[in-house]
């Protein structure tokens, strides 16, 4: 079976062909609207699986935000703005007329990563750090979704609640702090208006107030992790996200967990699938229907 498998991020749209070995062809990508309204959203939409929707059977969409009786809810606004009830799951077979599918990004993400360990570990987390930080987690072999579609979304619990406000509305979230979005809201002098990106390349370079930003996020997620252990008894916990798999972050959220007492310490790994996991785990739940 051949599925259309879409990844609706902040920043941008993802969209592949997948058969049922996994294989990957003719991926398209587009940024996400900035406007953010239904409209650009379902036009962006339209645009990106014209070319691939007649050689499809199904189609699976992994999106940012919560997934309730497949309608769109955007936890974090700043995120998807203006879609807090966009009906995902209508606007897709209207568009194909194909049966589809759709779950939070990063709960795909979580089943993508956890086939690809190979039946080693029963029970994991993935913890996606990007644009936001988001989170997906399978126990005893299952993923975890919740009644409401909330389960996994780490990133809204508290870090600091003398910290950033977040844009989900609570104060001191692990996004508001660690995400690649916080990083940049922190910057300030020389780095103000910068983006997590530049961040990174000066921190590359020697700048302080970039490594020190870079610091303040990984030792944030650290002390998640070390929350999400206590909270789940995980295995191991990978990561993924642009910000998550960026050059020598993984060694420094490491270090920060090291830190923390024995019983919090959890087998650290990089997202497999890298920054393709969500497109393939929302295949692999299409076909497991």
């Amino acid at each position: 079976m051949s599925i259309l498998a879409i990844d609706i991020g902040g920043t941008k749209l993802a969209a592949a062909l997948v058969d049922g070995r996994l294989q990957m062809r003719d991926r398209h990508e587009l940024p996400t609207p900035a406007s953010k309204t239904p409209q650009a959203l379902r036009a962006a939409l339209k645009a990106l699986i014209e070319p691939l929707q007649a050689q499809a059977q199904r189609v699976a969409i992994a999106s940012t935000g919560i997934i309730r009786e497949g309608a769109l809810l955007a936890l974090n606004p700043l995120n998807l703005g203006g879609l807090m009830h966009f009906p995902l799951v209508q606007t897709l077979e209207s568009l194909t007329g194909l049966p589809t599918l759709a779950v939070n990004d990063a709960q795909a993400a979580a089943w993508a990563e956890y086939h690809a360990l190979g039946g080693k570990y029963h029970d994991m987390a993935f913890i996606t750090v990007s644009t936001g930080v988001g989170g997906g987690v399978v126990s005893n072999g299952k993923l975890l979704t919740g009644a409401g579609g909330l389960a996994g979304h780490v990133g809204h619990t508290l870090a600091d609640p003398y910290g950033p406000q977040c844009g989900c509305g609570r104060v001191g979230c692990v996004e508001a702090i660690a995400s690649g979005r916080g990083i940049a809201a922190a910057a300030e002098g020389s780095l103000a208006g910068c983006d997590a990106k530049t961040i990174f390349s000066r921190a590359g370079q020697g700048d302080e107030q970039a490594c020190q930003l870079i610091q303040r996020s990984a030792c944030t997620l650290a002390r998640l992790i070390a929350d999400v252990k206590a909270t789940t008894d995980c295995q191991c916990v990978v990561i993924g996200g642009s910000v998550g798999l960026a050059e020598g972050y993984l060694a420094q959220v490491e270090a920060w967990l090291a830190q923390e007492p024995a019983i919090y310490h959890v087998k650290l790994l990089a997202a497999h699938y890298r920054h393709d996991a969500g497109l393939l785990g929302a295949a692999l739940l299409a076909q497991g229907e």
